[in-house]
Formats: C-alpha cells, sequence, structure tokens
C-alpha cells in the first residue's frame, strides 16, 4: 500500500469525521443552543391572515387566599426591556403607599404581568427592593403571534419593608436581554402591588406564644445580604466555581430575638443542567473535556463568620428553555415562574452577633461550575421592650458531607450511581422581654443519583431523589409544650434524553421527565396543632427533528397533577397540554372524604 493511497484514507476519514454529527457527554446543554424558527412560529391551523390573541402561558399552582376585602392597588412599572445586556437594573422609587385607605394590611400580592412576541431565549430575572430580594423568576419564551404570562406572589413576609414609611426606597429590576435580527422577543412589562386590608370583622385573638413564633408573624426589619445597587448585573452573588466564595458583611440592631434567613438559589450556563454533570474522569477518559463535569451533586453552603449554620439542596428547577422548550408552552415547568427560596433558622446563633458589630455571611456552592445565582435576606423581630437582648449558642454539630461514587463505563457507555448524606443541627437561646426562650434547628439531607449512558453517549437517563428534612424546636417559658415548625420534603426528577437517526447535522431528540416534589408540613398554631401536604409531579414527553442545527418541527406534551391537602382546605389540579393547546383541566377545591389523605 503506497504513501499517496494511505494519505487519500487519512483524508477521506478525516473529512467522514466533521460530517458525522458529535456526541457530546450532555445532551441537555448542545439542545439548549440550537437556533429555531418553527419554535418561534404559530403551530395554529387557522388563516395566517386571522388575527390571533397572544397565548397564555402559566404555572400550576395554588391560588393565594385573599381576604374579602377590595385590594388598593399600586402599579410600580412599566418597562420595555429589549436590549439590556451589560446594562445596569432599572431603578423605580419605590413610597410605601399613602393614597391607600388603610393602614393595616393582612395580605400584600406581587403581580408581574409581560408580553412578548418573536423568539427569544429564556432569561432569569429578579425583582430587589432596597435590595432585599423579592422574586427570582424566568422569562416564558415567545411565538411569533405572540404570549402574555404573569406570576403572583404572596409577598406579606415583607410587610416591614413595603409599609416602611420612615424613608424613600429603590426597587430594582434586573432582565439581562438581547434583541438583534435573530432574537427579536422584547419583553413588555407591568409590576403591580396590591394591598388587601383587613377584614372589617376580623377580631384579634389572644395569642398565646411570642409574636416572632405566630403563624402570621412577620419580621420587624428585613437586611439585604445581597451586592449593592450599583452594578451592570444582578444584585445576587456569582458564584463561579467549587472554591469560590460570596461574603456579605452586615450588622444587626441589639435588640433581635428571633432571625431567619432566607435564601435564593439558581443554576446558569455551565450548571443549568447540573444533575445531568458526568464526573470528570469519564469526561477526560472520552477526551470531552468541554463538556460540564463535577458530577450530578450539589449543594450551597451558608456560612455565619466561617461556621456553617445551614445548607440547601435545591429542586431542579427546568427553565422555559430547557430540555425540549416545547413542554413547557404554555404549561411552564414547577417553579420556573417563580423559583423557590430555602429558610434557615438562624435565632440559635443570634448570641454570637448581637454585639453590635461587624458579622459575615458567606456562600459557597460544592462542586460548583459557572454560574450560579445565590444571594438572602435576613428576618429580623426585635424586642420592642428591650434596649438589648443577649444569648447563647448552646450547641452547633455539622456532620461532614459522606459522598459516595460508583463509576462502571467503558468508552461513552457507563453507569454514575452517586450517593450523599449530611446533618446539621444548632440549639441556643435568647433572653428578652419575653423572657428565655430555646430554639433548636436541625436539618437532614439524603441525595441518591443513578445515570446512564448508552448507544455510545448518545442516550442518557437520569433519576435523582433529594431527601430534605427540617426542624425548629422552641420551647418558651410559658408553655410546657414546645412549639413545632417541621418540614419534610422530597424532591424527584428523571429525564432521559436521546438522539435518534443521526444523519450528518440532522437527528431527532426525544425528551421524557417527570419533575415533582412531595411535601409535609407539621407546625403549632395559636388554636391548636397544623398539618398540610403537597404533591406536584409533572410529566412531560417531547420531540424535535433537527436539521443543520436548526429545529425544523416538533412536540411537546405536558400532565401535571397537583394536590394540597390540609384541614383548613383542599386544592387539586389535573391539567394536560400539547404544543400550546390545553387538552385537559379539571379542578377541584373540595376534600375527597375517601381520599387517604392524613387529615
Amino acid at each position: 500500500m503506497n504513501h499517496t493511497f494511505l494519505t487519500f484514507l487519512f483524508l477521506f476519514f478525516f473529512f467522514l469525521s466533521f460530517l458525522h454529527h458529535p456526541t457530546y457527554a450532555s445532551n441537555l446543554y448542545k439542545i439548549k443552543q440550537l437556533n429555531s424558527d418553527f419554535l418561534s412560529q404559530s403551530t395554529s391551523s387557522h388563516d395566517s391572515h386571522t388575527p390571533q390573541s397572544p397565548t397564555k402561558y402559566f404555572e400550576v399552582t395554588k391560588p393565594i387566599e385573599l381576604p374579602k376585602t377590595k385590594p388598593c392597588s399600586y402599579h410600580i412599572l412599566h418597562h420595555e426591556f429589549a436590549h439590556t445586556y451589560g446594562k445596569p437594573p432599572v431603578f423605580v422609587n419605590y413610597t410605601s403607599p399613602s393614597h391607600c385607605s388603610s393602614t393595616k394590611f393582612s395580605k400584600i400580592v406581587l403581580e408581574w404581568k409581560a408580553t412578548c412576541e418573536g423568539r427569544q431565549f429564556d432569561r432569569i430575572f429578579g425583582i430587589w427592593l432596597d435590595g432585599v430580594e423579592l422574586l427570582r423568576s424566568c422569562t416564558a419564551e415567545p411565538r411569533a403571534t405572540g404570549i402574555v404570562w404573569s406570576v403572583e406572589k404572596d409577598i406579606t413576609r415583607y410587610h416591614s419593608l413595603l409599609l416602611n414609611h420612615q424613608k424613600n426606597q429603590t426597587l430594582a429590576v434586573f432582565l439581562r436581554n438581547v434583541v438583534d435580527q435573530t432574537y427579536t422577543g422584547v419583553y413588555h412589562v407591568d409590576i403591580t402591588i396590591h394591598f388587601y386590608p383587613f377584614h372589617v370583622n376580623t377580631h384579634e385573638t389572644k395569642k398565646l406564644n411570642p409574636l416572632a413564633f405566630r403563624t402570621d408573624s412577620h419580621a420587624d426589619l428585613i437586611l439585604p445580604i445581597s451586592r449593592n445597587l450599583q452594578l451592570n448585573d444582578g444584585l445576587w452573588f456569582n458564584i463561579q466555581n467549587s472554591t469560590d466564595v460570596a461574603l456579605k458583611e452586615f450588622t444587626i440592631p441589639q435588640n433581635a430575638y428571633r432571625a431567619v434567613l432566607e435564601v435564593y438559589v439558581s443554576f446558569h450556563e455551565k450548571d443549568e443542567f447540573w444533575y445531568s454533570n458526568p464526573p470528570n474522569e469519564y469526561l477526560a477518559a472520552n477526551n470531552q473535556t468541554n463538556s460540564p463535569g463535577n458530577g450530578p451533586f450539589r449543594e450551597v453552603l451558608v456560612t455565619l463568620d466561617d461556621k456553617l449554620v445551614g445548607s440547601v439542596w435545591p429542586f431542579t428547577v427546568i427553565y422555559t428553555g430547557g430540555v425540549n422548550p416545547l413542554l413547557w408552552r404554555p404549561i411552564t415547568g414547577i417553579g420556573s415562574f417563580d423559583l423557590p427560596s430555602y429558610d434557615i433558622e438562624i435565632t440559635p446563633f443570634l448570641g454570637t452577633i448581637l454585639d453590635g458589630k461587624n458579622h459575615l455571611f458567606g456562600f459557597k456552592v460544592t462542586n460548583a461550575l459557572n454560574v450560579w445565582y445565590i444571594d438572602a435576606n435576613l428576618h429580623l423581630w426585635l424586642d420592642a421592650k428591650s434596649v438589648r437582648t443577649e444569648g447563647v449558642l448552646l450547641n452547633h454539630i455539622d456532620k461532614p458531607l459522606v459522598e459516595s461514587i460508583v463509576s462502571e463505563f467503558n468508552g461513552l457507555n457507563g453507569t454514575f450511581l452517586t450517593s450523599a448524606k449530611k446533618s446539621i443541627l444548632s440549639s441556643g437561646w435568647v433572653r428578652s422581654s419575653f423572657g428565655n426562650i430555646t430554639t433548636s434547628f436541625v436539618q437532614d439531607f439524603t441525595y441518591y443519583s443513578s445515570m446512564l449512558f448508552s448507544k455510545n453517549g448518545a442516550k442518557q437517563a437520569v433519576n435523582q431523589t433529594i431527601l430534605f428534612i427540617d426542624a425548629v424546636r422552641v420551647k418558651l417559658p410559658s408553655s410546657r409544650l414546645d412549639l413545632i415548625d417541621d418540614s419534610s420534603r422530597k424532591f424527584s426528577l428523571y429525564l432521559d434524553s436521546d438522539q435518534l437517526a443521526q444523519d450528518n447535522d440532522n437527528f431527532i431528540v426525544v425528551s421524557n421527565v417527570t419533575l415533582g416534589f412531595d411535601v409535609n408540613k407539621a407546625k403549632s398554631e395559636d388554636s391548636g396543632f397544623s398539618k398540610s401536604y403537597l404533591k406536584n409531579v409533572l410529566d412531560g414527553k417531547g420531540k424535535m427533528v433537527v436539521e443543520n442545527n436548526l429545529v425544523v418541527s416538533g412536540v411537546g406534551e405536558t400532565q401535571q397533577d397537583y394536590r394540597y391537602e390540609s384541614k383548613e382546605g383542599c386544592y387539586f389540579r389535573n391539567i394536560g397540554s400539547s404544543n400550546y393547546t390545553i387538552l385537559y383541566d379539571k379542578v377541584k377545591y373540595s376534600c375527597n372524604k375517601r381520599s387517604h389523605s392524613p387529615f
């Protein structure tokens, strides 16, 4: 075989390799980058000359329980978010509403309403009031005929901030958007806050426990644990890798007797699909070093003066452009329009920060890749009858993370099993005009993940479960019984993505996803003991046909079952959709006596 022929064979197979569609360690990141005229076009069978109403997108959740009073509405912002990339947030002066006839409100609701048409990626955004985050959300991806969506969030817990008459405040809205010849969608946004007065027949009842531990209690002061306002970015901290630590200095009033840190978390870019990331050894062995790795386990660690005070193992929110964008039209993914926040009880540590000096909260993410957005709000309850309270940290146990990773792979095919466990316990007392109150806080986490690559890496399946238990116990001097506030959460995710019929740059992506959570809550009430149960499960399956890196056709079908049960009432919703069309929608408010509810 002569040298010329060998050279010909080498060049032939070299160019042939460029024609074959490359295999990626995780298909989800690659799918996210696909361009699509199809996804932004209308799939309606109506005549193109017939005007069509914008499609309404929504997240399935329990409606907010509102008092039977007329709200006093405060329209704060109207703005068009066009090309905002590299620009600072939009700032608006905010003053406590003076036009309302009432000054006492039992419910406060933030309403975000937006419209958009054309083509656009999903965009993360946030709303802050004087640095305190009120809402983190993801935009809906538009279509040519236009879309509209709204988010209503109960923000009553920010009562003292929203009704602060002593100073003018700044509302900041950050939505990074790009508008050019390809991405044409402009977000037209209105933000309104609705203040609902107390009902005229509401009677004050005698409270048996201190104000801070009542069900309807709201903090007297909320401190922002976020970045300063003058930024060309959101007020969140950017965590770019596993060694990155974000720090925020703060000082609290010396008469605080309870503290709760509310943490906001979202994950993007190389860690948007962190739960599908394979171990680094697999990527290195297959020369896939440009693919996101560090394995599928993540935890957010929160420190106070370098001492671990709590952790967040986050729910796997899938944004509106994730997996298969057609899955989230018009029913969006769980948590994507109102990302969850997570509470960490800081009260046991109050004795260490009541000295009037500066202290530091810190945030880091185990195994993180670029980028995580994290900030927090510190809710403080103050003793109006005391100039200074005092406290002592009695006990603090931080059990180290126990993690197990079992990998078995041959080439791009392989199986990876990951498990992790962690516990944190703290207790301490605070002495105030209410007496000596001892608070204990326990967090217990368990994590399981199985990941399978097959078909030479073209098919990936992920099955993940997070068990997340936290418990607060409060011992009061005036009661023999401890107050409790317990929650048990189960976060579940099953996801598989398969590339079929690969032919040069033409292929079909088939995706199946089951996403959901179960939440059991038990809490001491003024009138006794309350329990609630919430189960929220979404199933989606979709297909996209890709030609030359362009989605040319596809289908997405989604079913969701939402079930909430408590002694106070129930709410059930079962809904299904296919490519923008609602197939069925069943809603029930009454409790089923024959159900297997523990209530």
